[in-house]
């Protein structure tokens, strides 16, 4: 991890650079996010932003494509339609484990005290986009990587509240740190998110619990790995469907 983690400080210093603007970041139309971790995966800017089969891959090194997704994963179906059948695709979706708040002010520039979110993200977060995809996961040229990421957020005080906060626009991320990468090559690779400490049958509510996710995220995971035939429906608990894993899985 360590030669990683060196890769990814010299792709964030040549996107965002050591003393940057601020206030300069993201506006030449590529997002911080985006730009780092193409350069992290492929430094080689002669393999990047590729012409193939009538559409431009971000990344492609000879041996595969690699697309960095950070959000509205539906885009990606025909791509991925064109793409599949010829060669390997790797999707890369960086996710924000801790995040940092940044206030800034339209008309002077102005920035405000970083401030840490309370909130936490998890591979997790990674499933209400994988669902958009969900008719490509079973491919076998395709492969996910959910790159966990600090990062810093840059909001404009543009909102509709008195402070300006609610409402307000995104204006970049910068990531500061590669944590961890939940890595899916095969249909059995899901079995990482489901958590040990699960009874052998279980519901949404019992795993949403296990798993530290809300319910309705708990839902939309269980989708996938039913859809994976990692899980299997065994009956009902009132109006909840009771899981368990497949017996193949099962020691």
């Amino acid at each position: 991890m360590e030669r990683a983690e060196e890769r990814f400080e010299e792709a964030r210093k040549k996107v965002v650079g050591v003393d940057r603007q601020r206030f300069g970041i993201g506006t030449y139309g590529e997002k911080s996010v985006h730009a780092i971790f193409k350069n992290f995966y492929e430094p080689d800017e002669d393999k990047q932003e590729i012409p193939i089969e009538n559409y431009v891959a971000d990344i492609y090194n000879g041996r595969e494509i690699i697309e960095i997704q950070t959000r509205q994963m539906n885009r990606l179906r025909d791509k991925l339609t064109a793409f599949l059948p010829l060669y390997p695709v790797t999707i890369v979706h960086p996710v924000p484990k801790q995040k940092w708040l940044i206030w800034v002010d339209e008309e002077t520039g102005e920035l405000s005290v970083k401030r840490r979110s309370p909130k936490k993200g998890s591979p997790y977060d990674a499933f209400p986009e994988l669902y958009k995809i969900k008719m490509f996961l079973k491919h076998p040229n395709l492969k996910i990587q959910i790159a966990m990421m600090d990062v810093e957020e840059y909001r404009l005080l543009n909102g509709w509240s008195r402070d300006k906060k609610k409402g307000s626009s995104r204006y970049d991320r910068i990531p500061l740190c590669l944590t961890e990468v939940a890595v899916i090559e095969r249909p059995e690779d899901y079995l990482q998110f489901v958590p040990i400490s699960l009874e052998e049958t279980f519901t949404t509510k019992d795993f949403a619990k296990a798993a530290h996710i809300s319910q309705g995220l708990a839902g939309v995971v269980l989708n996938i790995l039913y859809y994976m035939e990692i899980i299997e429906r065994t009956g009902k608990k009132g109006n909840f469907y009771l899981y368990q894993l497949q017996k193949k899985y099962l020691d």
